[in-house]
């Protein structure tokens, strides 16, 4: 007889039972739930068991169980059927005993420095805080148009507004896009706003939430990544995006260049450039064909363009770029952060840019928010926030090469019955 974390043998005695249950017992099958009672004993050999006094049928198996040893072959009917994954196979249950321990940590972490949970809305007026094409949805008594969040952002720097120094959320995102081995349409997010901090200081909080995270879901802060161990306590690298482009280009490149000169560059490179894209997302295109898969150990890529980063502060040495990071780690982007812009002003020129590359063709550009501005315009302090995609980095931790083995029931095809 087994549960979730143990198993003991039943020791059972026709002339104990009775000849009814005794043939009952007989009867049983892999997978049916039983109760017994009786007394702890040890058999000859050592085994501790239950000499049954009594034994109950609770519940019964009506179909067969996935193979004791193998479980369930199939990866699409390992996702569909999470239930019979699990009862058969132990490393499902070990991945989703590490994201447990993954979140749990975050929040221990969290909380140790100060930071309050909160929860805010998943039904948003505005999508926003995230390039991203949300799902819409109708509010029938309100007769308007909602979206599923794409990101938890912006109610959360409301919050920074409102005197809440630190506060983070771990909760569910939603965007309409592809789906592979890195993307579910339904996603977890961690995001945190710290206020009197920026980017740098996120920086060391970042790697601190990653290393207790490791060491408490796995006893070590080692990680294996295409199956070589990295030490993630070790200093991670931090580097300008625009630095790496040309280490692998060879060619030095920077928002305020000629577009022309871009994009010749990244047509050399294979990039496909759209009519609305400026020299920044160019430059961003141009990072993910030819730098992004080479990011092996953690990498903190800073100096986004202004253009790829709407919600960021321009950068105190380069008003060009702004003061932002990604986190990529076995070529996966874990990380996004920002010192946040807290110039209501500024915030709506950005708003605007967003706009009109929305109204040139980019399906993924926001809109204006005005109640986030009308919030700003209140005063936000100084702040540093920070976005984590939870699922990669159980899929990091947990060593999945799949996002879908991370997710208990990810989002899958509809099946025919």
């Amino acid at each position: 007889m087994q549960d979730r974390e143990t198993s003991i043998q039943l020791f059972v005695s026709k002339a104990i039972v009775g000849d009814g249950a005794f043939d009952a017992i007989n009867n049983l099958d892999l997978g049916d739930w039983v109760g017994a009672t009786g007394t702890v004993m040890t058999t000859r050999k050592g085994e501790l068991s239950i000499k049954v006094d009594s034994v109950v049928l609770l519940s019964k198996a009506v179909r067969p169980l996935p193979d004791k040893w193998h479980g369930l072959t199939d990866t699409d009917t390992r996702y569909r059927q999470r239930y019979a994954d699990l009862i058969g196979n132990e490393e499902s249950r070990r991945m989703f005993a590490v994201r447990h321990a993954v979140i749990a940590s975050f929040r221990r972490t969290l909380h140790e420095r100060g930071f309050i949970e909160v929860e805010t809305p998943v039904l948003h007026v505005e999508p926003g805080g995230a390039h991203a094409r949300p799902f819409v949805t109708h509010h029938n008594a309100l007769d308007m148009t909602l979206y599923l969040r794409i990101a938890l952002e912006l109610h959360l720097k409301r919050l920074i507004v409102g005197g809440m120094e630190r506060v983070f959320e771990i909760g569910r995102v939603f965007r309409n896009e592809g789906i592979s081995t890195r993307h579910n349409p339904e996603f977890t997010m961690m995001e945190l706003y710290q206020a009197f901090a920026d980017y740098t200081d996120i920086m060391d909080l970042t790697e601190v939430l990653f290393v207790n995270a490791a060491n408490d879901a796995t006893g070590s802060s080692t990680v294996l990544i295409d199956d070589i161990p990295v030490d993630l306590a070790k200093p991670w690298r931090r580097v300008r995006m625009i630095d790496l482009v040309k280490e692998a280009t060879g060619v030095e490149v920077h928002p305020s260049q000629p577009r022309e000169q871009l994009v010749a560059l990244a047509e050399k490179h294979g990039v496909k450039v759209l009519p609305h894209f400026g020299s920044g997302k160019i430059i961003e295109e141009l990072f993910e064909a030819t730098c992004e898969a080479a990011l092996r150990e953690p990498t903190f890529v800073t100096g986004h363009p202004v253009e790829i980063s709407p919600l960021a502060r321009v950068d105190r040495n380069d008003p060009h770029l702004t003061e932002r990071f990604e986190l990529f780690v076995g070529g996966r982007e874990l990380a996004n952060a920002y010192s946040e812009l807290n110039d209501p002003v500024e915030q709506r020129l950005r708003f605007e840019d967003e706009q009109k590359s929305k109204e040139a063709g980019n399906a993924e550009a926001g809109t204006v928010d005005e109640d986030f501005l009308r919030a700003m315009e209140y005063g936000m302090p100084p702040t540093g926030g920070l976005g984590i995609g939870m699922d990669r980095l159980v899929m990091l931790i947990g060593n999945a090469q799949s996002i879908r083995d991370v997710i208990l029931f990810p989002t899958l095809r509809l099946e025919a019955f």
